[in-house]
Formats: structure tokens, sequence, C-alpha cells
């Protein structure tokens, strides 16, 4: 029987519609597979749902994925289904495989000789870069910070040493409970002329991102507590 094919199906980054971050023509492909690997599987039915609220749920078969998954388990779940079956890989927010899991299904698909195909849809790493201003050539994303705050602040001056230096542009984040911690030490540590994007909500109704020299960031308030948000170090390019 002729194998199926991976999806690889990017979520909503939070309760925006789906209409918003995902093509007319991966809705209609993705209303026809019922076997899922997934990040989180209550995070996988509601996005199904948004997909189409009558989405047969009940009739799919959910592998979650954990970090202790054994490797024999996973080789097991897509052998028994990819025979004549599409399989869908959601991840909890965004593009599964980039800051996400996945890479480890993608790569046993490719071992295999199975076909993957990655869906369009929303990255926060990418529209914080695209929204940014900074080169979009030559960048780097870090992931979350270390939560020692030494650590920390030496990580950021990393960032910034290298921007100058050569241009390239950092993205990181944190945990939304931490965003005022690490902003705090972004505008008492870094230089009154270091550009930073923070982009915050993207893609919902509340979205901001905003570039500016540190200088002019500490001279008005931002709460971005338990806000969704991306931080980036970069050089604004001359023109002139």
């Amino acid at each position: 029987m002729k194998k199926g094919i991976i999806y690889l199906i990017p979520n909503t980054l939070g309760d925006d519609s789906i209409e918003k971050s995902t093509p007319v023509f991966a809705i209609k492909k993705i209303s026809n597979i019922r076997f899922f690997i997934v990040e989180n599987v209550k995070s996988a039915r509601r996005y199904l749902k948004k997909i189409d609220r009558s989405f047969p749920i009940d009739t799919c078969e959910f592998y979650e994925l954990k970090k202790k998954n054994d490797i024999h388990s996973i080789h097991t779940y897509i052998d028994n289904n990819i025979s004549g079956n599409d399989i869908g890989l959601i991840s909890d927010a965004g593009c599964p495989c980039v800051a996400d899991p996945g890479s480890q299904i993608v790569s046993i698909a490719h071992e295999k000789g199975i076909k993957v195909h990655p869906f369009v849809g929303p990255s926060s790493i990418l529209l914080t870069l695209m929204g940014s201003g900074f080169s979009g050539q030559k960048f780097s994303f870090h992931g979350y910070l270390p939560k020692n705050r030494k650590n920390r602040i030496l990580e950021i001056q990393n960032y910034e040493r290298d921007s100058r230096k050569n241009g390239t542009t950092h993205l990181f984040m944190d945990t939304p409970y931490r965003n005022m911690n690490v902003l705090d030490d972004l505008l008492n540590e870094l230089s009154d002329k270091t550009h930073l994007c923070i982009a915050s909500n993207i893609t919902l109704a509340k979205e901001s991102i905003k570039t500016m020299e540190i200088k002019e960031w500490r001279k008005n308030a931002y709460d971005l507590n338990k806000k969704p948000t991306m931080f980036a170090i970069g050089r604004i390019q001359s023109f002139i």
C-alpha cells in the first residue's frame, strides 16, 4: 500500500481565528487527516475544532510527544499508520520543529523514505525578524534566556557585542512571567544606542512590534507581564 505523507501543521499563536494563520488549501487537507503526532493532545484537539467545529475528534488517533518518549514506540506508531494514511504533526503554538518538538519525527520520516510536507503558518521567530527592521541575512535564535540573572546579563551583552561587530540579529525569549525581569536587564545593561525590538502578542488583537534605541525604551513604561513576547537585538542598516 502506498505510503502517506507526514504534514507539518503550524498551530495558531493564540486565540486568533484559524483563517488569519492557515491557508485554505491547508485547512482542506488537515480536515481529512485522522492520525496525529502532537505536542499536547488538548491543544491539538482545540486546534482541530478551530479547523472545523464538526471535526470528528473521536475518530482520530493521537500520539503525544513527551521528553521521555521511547524511540521504538515512535517508529511503531509511524509504521502502523503511514500505510495508506497521512499523519499530521501539530505543535502547541507556531511551527513544529522550529523551537518546538518534532524534528525527531521528521528525521525518522526521512530515514524511512516518507515524504514530509510543511504547511505555511505563523512563526513568532520569523514574524519578529520580519517586523524588526534588522538584518534577515544573518540571524540567530537562542530560545530561552538563562534563569540566573548574572548569566542572563552576560548572554544579552554577548548578543549586543556580536550585533555591533558582525551585524548579526539575535532573537530570544523567556517565559511570559519573567518578561519584565528580562526587560529590566535589557534597559539597565545595554548601551543607549543599541537597538531593541520587542514583539508581543504576535498575530493577536493587541499585537505590538516596536524597534527603538535603548534610550528611547527607557522613556516609557511597558507592561509585558504574562504576554507572549519575543525580543531581538540588532543593527539598523544605513542606506545613505
